[in-house]
């Protein structure tokens, strides 16, 4: 089984982040992550709590790990040109060494796009930006010759993509959210990875019923859902108390909090739900707290 780790950007600095991204590296996890948010996504006087960019932590991470897979849950699509996208994910694909994910999808957080002055599109056509960029991205990937493209949001005239990915057959791509009609298509015709974001409402029972929607998806288009890693991303917050764990995890139960043992048993719900990897999310970004969930959580799946 494998588990990821999504560091938290905010409210820490590098001189915290550096000893947790060696931690992780150095255990037991399979993958480490962080978020794209400009501003700490919790509203409020908290937005001037401080947020460290995503895209230069992973590009510093992939220089100084050399086993772990990296990645962003998720880039927002509307913050970037698909192109330029691609040609960061490359870059930082061959920094690591062939251990990159790109992660993308639709973005949701509108007072960051008004804060810095991107447009907020409606829900619609976020979605339908979010497929062409994907078809767009994929055929940059996959293509030996330059890729012209005319869509309706982006086009491409004869642009090459050089270096190429480093990862084979190309660097996997990554389709992070949970809307069924929409997003979990986009995931089916253009992802090698599904994430599933349980920030959101959810259970192991959920997370089946998504992914059974992915299959009738794959099973529309022709494709084969064994093609593309089930992933979920939720919540973890370690309570030794059994009675305060139970008080902080009752308006969200579906998410990892408890005992080690309660967390065990719930992420083991997940991978019989079908889940391939699941990353841990909202875990402060320090050394020693990642360094128990590695001794007392992921050595009870050895």
């Amino acid at each position: 089984m494998k588990f990821g780790a999504q560091l938290v950007n905010y409210f820490t600095t590098w001189e915290a982040t550096l000893p947790t991204i060696r931690t992780v590296e150095a255990g037991r996890f399979n993958s480490l992550w962080w978020s794209d948010h400009f501003l700490p996504p919790v509203g409020g006087n908290m937005e001037h709590g401080g947020a460290l960019e995503g895209w230069s932590l992973i590009t510093a991470s992939a220089a100084i790990t050399s086993r772990v897979e990296l990645g962003l849950l998720v880039s927002g699509n509307t913050y970037r040109n698909p192109g330029l996208l691609a040609k960061m994910a490359t870059t930082v694909d061959e920094i690591s060494g062939g251990r990159y994910i790109l992660g993308f999808g639709a973005a949701w957080f509108k007072r960051e796009h008004e804060a810095y002055g991107w447009v907020f599109p409606g829900l619609k056509e976020r979605c339908d930006r979010l497929e062409e960029a994907a078809e767009l991205i994929r055929l940059l990937f996959t293509s030996s010759e330059p890729v012209s493209y005319h869509g309706k949001y982006y086009s491409l005239d004869n642009a090459p993509l050089s270096p190429a990915c480093t990862t084979q057959p190309h660097t996997p791509i990554l389709i992070g959210g949970n809307g069924e009609k929409r997003t979990l298509l986009t995931c089916a015709k253009y992802a090698d990875v599904c994430n599933i974001d349980f920030n959101n409402p959810g259970s192991p029972e959920v997370f089946k019923h998504k992914i059974q929607v992915l299959e009738r998806h794959c099973e529309s288009i022709g494709r084969d859902p064994a093609e593309i890693r089930k992933t979920v991303l939720i919540p973890m917050r370690i309570e030794d108390d059994e009675a305060r764990g139970e008080e902080l995890r009752r308006p969200r139960p579906w998410t990892l909090t408890g005992t080690t043992s309660y967390i065990a048993d719930l992420i083991q719900q997940y991978i019989d739900a079908g889940a391939e990897e699941v990353m841990f999310a909202g875990v402060p970004t320090r050394a020693e707290y990642f360094e128990r969930i590695d001794k007392e959580i992921l050595a009870q799946f050895d």
